[in-house]
């Protein structure tokens, strides 16, 4: 299965004897599976095995389901309630008369009262409008699956992007990193320098110093989580099942890694306000592959 996008829309349309099954999808984010079903009365009494298609091929989104039957006459074509029009007819002269508004009825607005207009007398519901209905709902969720794919794999392109990007931001800092032990031991010296005002400093012991505080400051684990991790997301676009949970968990992970990377920027100097944006940089990368991700099923 290819990683889906949790927005999307179809419609399909399936013909049966007592006229044509509308049944259309609209799924926007969520974090798990909401369908909202909007049928017909016919087909109420099916709306758990209805809900048990859709399931079959959705886990998350919030999805819109209208579902019409758009009759072409016959048994259960709609019946006009004579009686309930002649009740609105007498009242709309009698409140004319009354006060003395000069007008003719609406017959359109009077058709959309409720109840002036139904399916005559209740029917089973006949074996085929049922089995299209199953149908219908099975086809769309395939034409929506397929939207949906369309869209998932644009937006894991973009992820992969923004990995490539991230993996260049890791290089840069991996350089710098490097440098990090010389610059400590230069850094330091120059306080002692300072502090001691011209007295001798022990070369050993100095060394130990700048060694000690590069360790504290050491980024290398870090640096090597965020390669292993945006491994995995690529890893995780490749593989099955719901992407876009597992990848909020990790992604989580990669901006715990880079805001120790911040953390521990200090006492580098200019080395250390390098690593500050590169850090930066590496976050905003982090984030706006996140909002790509809340996107995906």
């Amino acid at each position: 299965m290819s990683v889906r996008s949790m927005t999307g829309f179809a419609m399909v349309r399936k013909a049966t004897a007592q006229g044509e099954i509308v049944f259309s999808l609209k799924s926007v984010n969520h974090r798990g599976l909401d369908l909202q079903l909007h049928l017909p009365a016919e087909l109420e009494g099916m709306e758990g095995e209805i809900r048990a298609a859709l399931k079959t091929g959705l886990t998350r989104g919030h999805v819109q389901v209208n579902v019409t039957i758009e009759r072409t006459g016959g048994p259960g074509a709609p019946v006009l309630n004579r009686a309930l029009l002649d009740v609105y007819m007498r009242a709309f002269r009698e409140a004319a008369g009354i006060y003395r508004v000069e007008g003719q009825p609406d017959l359109n607005s009077a058709l959309r009262v409720p109840g002036m207009l139904s399916a005559g007398e209740a029917e089973a519901l006949p074996d085929d409008v049922a089995a299209a209905a199953l149908e219908a709902a099975a086809a769309a969720v395939a034409a929506l699956n397929q939207v949906r794919e369309r869209e998932g794999a644009a937006t894991a392109e973009e992820i992969r992007q923004r990995c490539q990007n991230l993996g260049g931001l890791v290089n840069r800092m991996e350089e710098i990193r490097a440098g990090a032990a010389a610059a400590f031991h230069k850094r330091l010296s120059e306080k002692l320098a300072e502090l001691l005002q011209g007295a001798p400093i022990d070369p050993q012991r100095l060394a130990q110093e700048a060694a000690l505080l590069a360790d504290r400051s050491d980024i290398a684990e870090e640096l090597v989580r965020l390669r292993v991790h945006t491994a995995q997301v690529e890893e995780m676009l490749r593989g099955d099942g719901e992407v876009g949970k597992r990848l909020d968990f990790l992604l989580q992970e990669m901006n715990r890694e880079s805001n120790t990377v911040l953390s521990k920027t200090g006492g580098l100097g200019e080395l250390g306000l390098t690593i500050t944006d590169l850090g930066l940089a590496a976050k905003s990368e982090i984030d706006k592959i996140r909002e790509q991700s809340l996107n995906l099923e």
